[in-house]
């Protein structure tokens, strides 16, 4: 093994699994303080922590793709990793790159946010170990940690929704999260037992190597995918386990963001990396076809019948994660990982930005433009984006469904040009719309390389069949709701959509229920403020 290269991995390795370490001891050490200006410290060194991880990240990119470039030592890296527990691939990378930035980005809103909030000091050091088991998790080669780190993130988060205990509501929403997580937990515990069970070992690496990964399927192999499938749902907030996602509104901004730009993707994460141990099109992607497509369509719906800007927020959270869970189940792995990016950026701003949407929502918008004309610019631009696919079928994988997504992306996007544009502008706005393809294509070709190797991978016609049916069923409401908003149908479809078709009902009542039991407790006792579930003695 070339020493320089060992040396460089070592040093680098090192730095990138101190940074998590770093964050639990700072978070013990911040929760400890009671001085205020040492807690300021304390934020300020917890910013430098999330810079130094996205640098460490940064190098272990740069180390993997010289050492693939080489040859020879190509997997100094790699193998140093696993001598550490650690699994330095693209998706960790990129994974960690978003981590700490949009940490980064959080944790300097909330500094200010939070400057004169009784809440703050019981802020930060929950937030970073929310943050540091999002960092673990990423990084980990084996199961049982990434299990654990899976239980800590959720427990972690749980302290955080309910950082005002002052909130009824809030108090009650959190222990309903709480309840679902720990269903969750124990679906992914099972998924990893069953995957022991079929490998005979916890470490991903020797999993995705072994021979048994192409020797066809296995009982504990389709219970594992079903498992892992449901216990992604229940972490992605789909239907009909998304109740608890509308609830925990009352949270402060920096822990919705925090939730809805990063801990809500865990789910989509956990099939990203473990898809390879998975023999083709599983039960579990068929769990996550028909869920994430469903729940795509009903929440983009409900989305648009929405006033409160943060309902709106978390509906669009919960169809987004949809389409993810929704991409992976047609084993589009790389969009999957894009889309989980992109989301997490996205939804970070909107709702560190949400009070500006409500001073901009209140201006006076341009007027509508004609039916005929959106129908012809959104035509228009959607034939050209069909144009460029069929002569390029490889930007979406062959894969039709795709195709007919990012067409009706293009469109829809046409489809907003403001009625006071200039034909020129109309051009430029609709030309803009039409380069979301090669765009897409770009950024498939820069995430392509991260993602394992897939090609085997076959997707049943029936698979195709759901997929399309979804897409026409999404188009065609979405039209409806559009053009006919004034018929009757469209007002009835309306008032239920805006409940989200009252799908959780069943779902959220048991978990009230149970949530309801847990928050009571005897007369003899009373509660620690702040630790809902701790009960102390009356003196």
């Amino acid at each position: 093994m070339n020493p320089i290269a060992e040396f460089s991995s070592l040093l680098v390795l090192a730095i990138w699994l101190i940074v998590p370490v770093g964050l639990f001891v700072l978070a013990g050490l911040s929760g400890w303080l009671k001085n205020p200006l040492k807690l300021n410290h304390c934020w300020r060194l917890a910013g430098w922590m999330m810079v130094a991880s996205m640098a460490a990240s940064l190098m272990v990119a740069l180390l993997l793709v010289i050492q693939s470039r080489i040859g020879g030592d190509s997997n100094t890296l790699v193998s140093l990793g696993s001598r550490f527990g650690l699994y330095p691939d693209g998706i960790a990378v990129w994974m960690a790159l978003m981590v700490a930035f949009i940490g980064w980005v959080i944790l300097r809103f909330a500094d200010n946010y939070l400057s004169q909030d009784p809440g703050r000091d019981r802020f930060l050091p929950w937030f970073l170990v929310t943050v540091g088991s999002v960092l673990v998790l990423v990084f980990t080669n084996h199961l049982l940690t990434l299990a654990g780190a899976w239980i800590g993130v959720s427990l972690a988060l749980h302290h955080l929704l309910t950082l005002y205990q002052d909130r009824p509501q809030a108090r009650m929403a959190a222990v309903q999260k709480f309840i679902v997580s720990r269903v969750g937990d124990a679906l992914v515990i099972s998924g990893v037992v069953a995957l022991y069970l079929h490998y005979g070992t916890f470490y991903l690496p020797d999993m995705i190597q072994s021979e048994a990964a192409r020797a066809g399927g296995s009982t504990a192999l389709t219970v594992a995918s079903v498992v892992l499938a449901l216990a992604a749902a229940l972490k992605c907030a789909q239907i009909p386990f998304h109740g608890w996602l509308i609830r925990v509104m009352e949270a402060p901004t920096p822990v919705s963001a925090l939730l809805h730009a990063g801990v809500i993707n865990l789910g989509g994460f956990l099939w990203l990396r473990l898809f390879p141990v998975f023999d083709g099109f599983t039960a579990g992607h068929m769990i996550l076809l028909v869920v994430g497509g469903m729940t795509a369509v009903v929440a983009v719906l409900t989305m648009m019948t929405q006033y409160s800007v943060k309902h709106a927020l978390a509906w669009s959270t919960c169809a987004q994660m949809g389409f993810m869970l929704f991409e992976i189940g047609m084993g589009a792995y790389t969009l999957a990982l894009l889309h989980l990016l992109a989301h997490s950026l996205y939804k970070a701003h909107s709702f560190l930005a949400s009070g500006r949407t409500v001073v901009v929502s209140a201006a006076t918008g341009f007027p509508e433009p004609r039916v005929a004309s959106r129908l012809v610019w959104a035509g228009s631009t959607g034939l050209v984006a069909a144009f460029i696919l069929f002569q390029a079928p490889g930007i979406v994988e062959h894969n039709p469904v795709f195709g007919a997504l990012l067409v009706l992306a293009v469109a829809a996007a046409a489809m907003g040009i403001p009625t006071g544009a200039t034909g020129a502008m109309r051009l430029r706005l609709a030309g803009l719309a039409v380069l979301l393809v090669p765009l897409y294509s770009l950024l498939h070709l820069l995430l392509g390389p991260a993602v394992p190797a897939h090609e085997g991978f076959a997707i049943p016609a029936i698979a195709y069949g759901l997929g399309l049916a979804m897409i026409a069923l999404l188009a065609s409401c979405s039209l409806l709701i559009l053009f006919g908003a004034r018929s009757r149908l469209a007002q009835a479809l309306r008032a239920h959509f805006r409940q989200g078709l009252y799908l959780e009902l069943p779902f959220d009542r048991l978990t009230r229920f149970l949530a309801a039991e847990a928050l009571k407790v005897p007369s003899m006792f009373r509660r620690v403020p702040h630790h809902p579930f701790r009960l102390e003695e009356k003196s």
